[in-house]
């Protein structure tokens, strides 16, 4: 959904100093699968592993991107997925098959030397596991840094906390937040730096992108409600894809004449098998939990050896030296105090 949507967002691009002493919320699942996706071998396509055949690519991003975001100034507080609202499992088995298709056709590329169609394919394969995000938790823990589990979407939960004042932002690449009704998100927290055009000879540098929910309702001229809507026409997670033939601007047009949901029902032909009031009810009313906690604490130097070192095999002297630049940054003059900091 986010693609679709995010071409009629204003976006404010910023640099990572720009967020600095800021509470980003960040979507989990959404950054991780981020890592995964960036951090794998370039001619195979292969994520990192130890030599039991484990994945570690997301372990060495959640590591090294979150030390360069403390560094920046940046506070992060990982906000992990719960349950999925029942209506999306028929979504979740159908990117099951599309990753199960990915993988053959990434085996067949790797077996013919098709580098240019290598990478897409392994990334059209990937799937964040439940094992995953167990581990990128234990990690995060180590490292100091807070978790909350939403009780259903992590985006849903993160939007609460800006809302709330508890972050300034969400820190995800879809645009499932503004949905949610959070006030700001940021894109491209976990692959700023110069990246390679895919199938091209040609680097760009990618920077965080600002999106302003108010900014983008008053130049679109509609209201919250009114959005949800517009996400529902072009899709969402829940109705990927959809409604054929209505592109961004087709549906912005649609949703400004019609005003609301039920008079855009007249219009369209529904032919997802969830009813269209459900998801906007999801994304207006979405499960979240109130009562949830913020805690910084220590870097566990002993914890992050072990995981790191011990079991994913990385390199002893890299992770030290990455230990140490995190527990520099918990002594710096202007962070003085983990409790101080989290409270600027």
């Amino acid at each position: 959904m986010g693609v679709q949507i995010s071409r009629l967002a204003p976006k404010t691009e910023i640099d990572l100093e720009t967020l600095s002493g800021k509470k980003i919320a960040v979507d989990a699942y959404n950054i991780l699968f981020q890592f995964l996706s960036i951090i794998r071998q370039r001619y195979t396509g292969e994520p990192l592993r130890d030599s039991k055949g484990g994945i570690t690519s997301h372990l060495s991003g959640v590591f090294y991107r979150n030390i360069k975001l403390l560094e920046s100034g940046i506070k992060p507080i990982f906000v992990i997925d719960g349950e999925p609202p029942d209506f999306k499992m028929k979504v979740l088995r159908e990117r099951q098959k599309i990753r199960d298709k990915n993988k053959i056709k990434w085996e067949e590329a790797v077996e013919k030397g098709e580098k240019e169609k290598i990478m897409t394919y392994a990334q059209g394969a990937l799937k964040v596991t439940v094992d995953m995000v167990g581990e990128a938790r234990k990690l995060l823990e180590a490292m100091g840094i807070p978790c909350i589990e939403a009780p259903s979407e992590g985006e849903a939960q993160a939007s609460l906390l800006v809302r709330k004042g508890d972050a300034y932002a969400v820190g995800s690449q879809d645009i499932d937040s503004l949905l949610f009704a959070s006030p700001k998100m940021v894109r491209n927290l976990s692959i700023t730096g110069k990246r390679k055009l895919p199938h091209q000879q040609m680097w760009i540098e990618i920077k965080p992108e600002l999106i302003e929910l108010e900014k983008m309702l008053s130049e679109l001229g509609i209201n919250q409600e009114q959005l949800v809507v517009l996400g529902i026409l072009v899709g969402t997670d829940y109705n990927p894809g959809g409604i054929k033939g209505i592109g961004p601007k087709g549906a912005l047009k649609l949703v400004k004449e019609k005003q609301n949901l039920e008079n855009v029902l007249k219009e369209i032909d529904w032919e997802f098998e969830t009813d269209p009031r459900k998801i906007y009810d999801f994304f207006l009313n979405p499960p979240v939990k109130q009562d949830y906690e913020i805690e910084w604490n220590e870097p566990n130097k002993d914890e992050i050896m072990k995981i790191m070192v011990d079991e994913h095999e990385f390199s002893q002297e890299r992770i030290e030296k990455g230990v140490e630049r995190l527990l520099e940054i918990r002594k710096s003059g202007t962070q003085s105090t983990l409790s101080g900091w989290f409270k600027k």
